[in-house]
């Protein structure tokens, strides 16, 4: 892609990826491969306590490895965000999974509106891309409906997705103190964004079956304590909680 930045004269806008780990040894490589490197500056996989080769692959396919010690996918998230906040922060930092589902090639679609000036979030919407049957498990699917249509109604925006690849500008991105440790991750992230009057908006994304199986939807525990959490999140902050 070529590097779209309206800051005249200014140098293209530094992106860092986070990816979220655990026990993806099978599909990061894959993941990394595919990164398009540029316009991506530095790769961090939070490593959250993974018991196979996640480190060693991700380390062998240039990525930067961040120990994740609490458990969850929003806690893998905030220790790859705090070394980027004491390491250089980019200007734009781009969230993807390590189960090679998303396809990353498509990052640089994920950021032109960032580039562009047209947003400061942009959520890789699963649901006005292509997706192959049977990536999209009738519970997220049926989940994805249900939160959306509360966030409609409450914070009157239009959602289709909680989708998990997507990318922020990362001083928009400090204003909305993140700090959900598990399942409540995304949901949290896009109703700050608009409570904290962020410009948002969605671009489609092409969605395949993961490589192994899902932690969440997966299991029915998984899909059970994610569809709980993440109804709360949304009430929460309706509800004025920051």
């Amino acid at each position: 892609m070529t590097s779209t930045n309206h800051r005249t004269g200014a140098a293209p806008a530094s992106i860092d990826v986070v990816i979220p780990a655990f026990n993806e040894e099978e599909s990061l490589p894959q993941v990394l491969a595919a990164l398009p490197r540029p316009p991506v500056r530095r790769i961090l996989v939070a490593n959250n306590n993974s018991t196979d080769g996640t480190a060693r692959v991700a380390e062998e396919g240039g990525a930067l490895v961040v120990l994740a010690e609490v458990p969850g996918y929003g806690s893998a998230c905030l220790a790859g965000l705090d070394h980027l906040r004491r390491n250089d922060p980019p200007d734009i930092v781009v969230f993807i999974d390590g189960d090679f589902s998303d396809h990353p090639e498509e990052l640089t679609r994920v950021v032109r509106p960032i580039l562009e000036n047209r947003a400061d979030l942009v959520i890789g919407s699963r649901i006005l891309g292509q997706r192959e049957p049977g990536a999209l498990l009738p519970q997220a699917r049926a989940g994805n409906v249900v939160a959306c249509t509360l966030i409609r109604m409450l914070y009157r925006h239009r959602y289709t997705d909680l989708g998990p690849f997507r990318a922020v500008r990362w001083a928009a991105f400090e204003q909305l103190g993140m700090r959900d440790p598990n399942f409540g991750w995304t949901a949290e992230m896009q109703v700050k964004a608009l409570r904290h009057g962020l410009r948002v908006t969605e671009v489609p994304v092409s969605y395949r079956r993961r490589i192994g199986v899902s932690k969440i939807t997966g299991t029915l525990k998984g899909t059970v304590l994610a569809g709980y959490k993440i109804l709360w999140t949304v009430f929460r902050y309706s509800w004025g909680r920051s």
